[in-house]
């Protein structure tokens, strides 16, 4: 089933059958980062949205189809790793994330988290539970009115600019004196537009597929080492 990615990376593909990734956010980037995932051969992973696909995410969604309008968006994630990898184990929080129930989200064993969540206060709540209970992340800002996927980058939060979420973190980290490094997703580009937020289907996709990328790669380094 993975021969193709086997060429790349060996046996190693055990290791990443092995490991739990947590994606939070199953949108525009998190649906492409679940999606790469489970391609990639892991085989443990844990969603967390309590949304439904709707007819307004067809243009950039990976989850979203005619067939999936109107479903939990968890449980279509779980259908298409199935469809992929019979394999793969998907547990489903259909649930909205939040300071009041993020201590028994996180009991899991958790390897990794993708933080792919709009919601400011959220993200601060799951950058910060990262951080004190020790578990890799990679964290991705904003996505819409952006054109430019190419002008996506991974960097420390400290370095980002011309994106409203990533001021809003590097104010958490000066205000609450945080030292660690916070690794984001984010884009040079200066928004097109303010107020509205539009979005397409190869920025916030380029994002999520980062996402995977900077996961994957991690572990492997991780165990090369």
């Amino acid at each position: 089933m993975f021969d193709r990615f086997e060429i790349l990376i060996g046996d190693k593909i055990k290791l990443l059958k092995n490991k739990t990734i947590m994606v939070i956010g199953l949108g525009g980037v998190g649906g492409h980062a679940f999606e790469a995932l489970v391609r990639s051969g892991i085989e443990n992973i844990i969603v967390i949205d309590n949304d439904i696909v709707d007819i307004t995410n067809l243009n950039r969604q990976a989850l979203a189809s005619q067939n999936t309008i109107g479903k939990s968006k968890v449980d279509v994630a779980a259908i298409i790793a199935q469809n992929i990898n019979p394999n793969c184990k998907v547990i489903k929080c259909n649930a909205f994330l939040d300071k009041d129930n993020i201590e028994s989200v996180f009991k899991r064993k958790i390897d990794f988290v993708i933080d792919a969540i709009d919601k400011v206060e959220t993200k601060k709540a799951v950058i910060k539970k990262c951080l004190d209970e020790n578990i890799p992340f990679i964290s991705v800002m904003g996505t819409g009115n952006k054109m430019h996927p190419e002008l996506l980058e991974i960097t420390d939060i400290r370095k980002t600019e011309y994106d409203p979420i990533a001021k809003i973190i590097r104010k958490m980290t000066k205000d609450e004196k945080i030292k660690d490094k916070i690794p984001v997703i984010f884009s040079k580009e200066k928004p097109l537009v303010k107020g509205k937020i539009g979005s397409n289907a190869f920025v916030p996709a380029t994002a999520g597929l980062l996402a995977t990328s900077y996961v994957i790669n991690k572990i492997l380094e991780e165990n090369h080492e």
